[in-house]
C-alpha cells in the first residue's frame, strides 16, 4: 500500500467567498439604479420639460433686461441664460440622488443589499454615477431642443458645448453627494425635498444665473458674490461665450470637488448609522 495522503486543515476548509470587486459592485448597482430611474418614461419626460418651460418663460419675460449695461456686449439673453439653465437642471437632478436612496431604504432593497458582501460605499457611488448618467442624458436633450427651437449655439462651438456640459455635470455630481448625505441621515423623502427646495431657490435666484450681479440690490449682490453657484454659472458662461473666466472655472471645479468629498464622508457615515 502506498503512503497515506495527508490533507491539511486549510485545504479541507472551503475557501471563503469574499464577494465581487468594488468596480463590479458599482457597475451592477449603477445599472440597476438606471433601469429604475429611466423605467418610468413619464418622470423622464417631465424632467426634460421642466427646464424647457423655465427657458421659455425666462427668455420671454426677462429678455428685455438684456439691454442693461451690465450684460456682456452683443450677447442675446438666450446665450446668457442657457449656461445657467444647464447648471440649474444638473442641480435639480442631483436632488433625485437622495430621493432614490430614501426610496431604496423604504422598499427594503437596501436591507437585501446589506445582507450581501457589498461595500456600503459601492451602493452610494453607484447611485451617484447612475444619476450623473441620467443628468447627462437630460442635458443633451435640453441642448438639442435649445439649438432647434431657439437657435442657441455657444460662441466657442464644440468646445463650449463640451465645456458647459462638463461643468454642469461636475457641479451636479458634487451636489448629489450633499443630497445623498441628507437622504442617509434624514431617511425621509418629504422632509429632504422640502429642505432641498428651500435651499435651491435662494441658491439659484441670489446668484448671477438670471441677471448680472451688478443689477441686484446691494445686499443681494453681496450674498450672490459669495454664492458658490455664481462661480459655476460664471464659469459656464466664460466657456460658452469666450469670456475671461479661467479663475471661475478652476474655482467652480474645486468647490464642487470639495463639496463632493465632504458630502461623501457624511453620506457614508449616515448610511452606516443603525436605524
Amino acid at each position: 500500500m502506498g503512503a497515506p495522503i495527508i490533507i491539511s486543515a486549510a485545504e479541507q476548509a472551503p475557501s471563503r467567498w469574499r464577494g465581487s470587486s468594488v468596480l463590479t459592485q458599482v457597475s451592477v448597482l449603477t445599472g440597476r439604479s438606471l433601469r429604475a430611474s429611466l423605467g418610468d418614461h413619464r418622470v423622464v419626460t417631465l424632467n426634460v420639460i421642466q427646464p424647457m418651460v423655465i427657458l421659455v418663460l425666462f427668455t420671454q419675460v426677462f429678455g428685455s433686461l438684456a439691454n442693461s449695461a451690465s450684460f456682456p456686449a452683443g450677447v442675446d439673453y438666450i446665450d446668457f441664460l442657457m449656461p445657467a439653465i444647464l447648471v440649474n437642471t444638473s442641480m435639480q437632478c442631483s436632488i433625485q440622488s437622495g430621493v432614490g436612496l430614501v426610496d431604496d431604504m423604504r422598499n427594503g432593497m437596501l436591507n437585501r443589499l446589506r445582507s450581501m458582501p457589498i461595500r456600503s460605499g459601492s451602493i452610494l457611488v453607484a447611485r451617484s454615477v447612475s444619476d450623473l448618467t441620467r443628468t447627462a442624458f437630460q442635458l443633451l436633450v435640453i441642448y438639442v431642443l435649445a439649438i432647434v427651437f431657439f437657435g442657441y449655439l455657444p460662441v466657442t462651438g464644440a468646445v463650449g458645448v463640451v465645456g458647459t456640459l462638463g461643468l454642469a455635470l461636475v457641479v451636479g455630481w458634487g451636489m448629489s453627494w450633499v443630497f445623498l448625505a441628507l437622504g442617509a441621515w434624514l431617511r425621509n423623502a418629504e422632509l429632504m425635498q422640502s429642505i432641498s427646495v428651500l435651499t435651491m431657490i435662494p441658491l439659484m435666484f441670489v446668484s448671477s444665473a438670471y441677471v448680472p450681479i451688478a443689477d441686484l440690490p446691494g445686499w443681494l449682490a453681496a450674498v450672490a458674490t459669495v454664492n458658490p453657484l455664481t462661480y459655476a454659472v460664471d464659469a459656464a458662461r466664460a466657456v460658452s461665450l469666450d469670456l475671461p473666466g479661467v479663475g471661475a472655472v478652476l474655482a467652480a471645479t474645486a468647490i464642487s470637488l470639495v463639496i463632493a468629498v465632504l458630502g461623501a464622508v457624511f453620506a457614508v457615515a449616515g448610511f452606516r448609522r443603525p436605524r
